[in-house]
């Protein structure tokens, strides 16, 4: 059983092959474990540079960014996730994922997960990859380690 949640999908990205609103809400709803407002925003590579120079300080084009507000009201969560299309693309394509399969990746964040310690790393990976196995999708960290032995 999923958490309730309300659910904004803004496409801002000329980005071909994009999920549909449908395939984002199934996401959404997969991963929550928590009532939740939310907005999904589809961004192109400028935005996402962007707003992860003005929000993180850092000047690289990210795949997802996911912005925590913490209760918005009592018991529910808010956030918003933002997604690059073409750093998102670039990497289904480096790993030989389908590109439907790597829009997946995010809701989590929302929720406190990370995967930036390997500990928690590791509590992130399998939690989303169960979550991915309901959409017959492959465990995703199972392999493409980055040149450091870095899970990507």
């Amino acid at each position: 059983m999923s958490a309730e949640f309300s659910l904004a999908v803004q496409f801002a990205s000329d980005a071909d092959n994009l999920p549909s609103r449908a395939q984002i809400r199934r996401w959404v709803a997969a991963a929550l474990e928590h009532a939740a407002e939310i907005t999904v925003r589809i961004v192109d590579a400028e935005e996402a540079q962007a707003l992860n120079q003005d929000y993180r300080k850092k000047g690289y084009v990210p795949n997802v960014l996911t912005f925590e507000y913490g209760e918005v009201s009592p018991g529910v969560l808010g956030g918003d996730v933002v997604i690059c299309a073409p750093v998102v693309e670039r990497e289904a394509r480096e790993q030989g994922k389908p590109l439907k399969d790597h829009y997946a990746h995010g809701v989590l964040h929302l929720q406190g997960y990370d995967h930036i310690d390997p500990a928690d790393a590791d509590i992130m990976e399998s939690r989303e990859a169960v979550i991915l196995r309901r959409f017959r999708i492959p465990n995703p960290y199972l392999s493409f380690p980055d040149e450091n032995g870095v899970r990507q």
